[in-house]
């Protein structure tokens, strides 16, 4: 496949955004239409330098981690909880939980309740504080692509369908809402599958290796593995 760096004008900004684990999607217009446009270009590069971008037909792009860290189980499973408890709480509200989570959203206001209401499980995620629930699930699903923060009225982006296929998953085996409000039930460990069935999910985390250099690395890797090859 000829693949021509100069037509890639979004390469930097879209390797950048999903180096650090973001979801991109319409949200992001500029990537996001490249991306569809130069989508087996961008594959063929990304796998080249050592990286699989999946672009999911739901609307939303994204790497898989070679190595999934203990953080990010535990952001995963966080999040994954977030959406259970969400979709019963829009359940007993009378609100349609796919048409909200699915590019609708809920306000700030809606938290503290939220929070009051489910206290026991998000205590096994280790969010006990208002503060907690904003930083450890809030900010993380702004972080990765999942929502987005409009003057606190949050809305959900196409990248949450990964979390709802989880949810459909479990409503699959048993009732959620019965499950929801057992004192026995176990922290969820949630397991997003790509498109090819591969367990993944990815975030933001601290490393010593920023994403232009992991870039300018592995793209280096490339051209003298060509001139090997020549």
């Amino acid at each position: 496949m000829n693949i021509d760096l100069k037509e890639m004008t979004q390469l930097a900004a879209a390797f950048r955004d999903l180096f650090k684990g973001y979801h991109i999607s319409r949200s992001e217009p500029e990537c996001y239409a490249q991306l569809s446009s130069m989508q087996d270009q961008y594959r063929a590069l990304f796998r080249a330098l050592g990286f699989e971008l999946v672009c999911d037909p739901r609307g939303f792009y994204y790497f898989v981690p070679e190595q999934v860290a203990p953080q990010v189980n535990k952001t995963a499973q966080r999040l994954a909880l977030f959406t259970f408890i969400l979709v019963e709480h829009l359940a007993d509200q009378g609100r349609d939980p796919l048409s909200v989570l699915d590019g609708g959203s809920i306000g700030r206001d809606e938290l503290p309740a939220l929070l009051e209401k489910y206290r026991d499980l998000f205590l096994q995620a280790e969010v006990t504080t208002f503060e907690e629930l904003e930083d450890k699930i809030i900010r993380r699903l702004t972080q990765l692509g999942f929502a987005e923060d409009s003057n606190g009225v949050y809305r959900f982006l196409p990248p949450m369908h990964r979390f709802l296929d989880v949810c459909l998953s479990v409503q699959h085996d048993r009732d959620l809402a019965a499950s929801l409000h057992s004192s026995d039930l176990p922290l969820p460990a949630p397991v997003l599958l790509d498109n090819d069935g591969d367990a993944t999910v990815a975030e933001a985390s601290d490393t010593e290796e920023s994403e232009e250099d992991a870039l300018a690395r592995a793209m280096a890797e490339e051209r003298a593995a060509q001139e090997m090859d020549a």
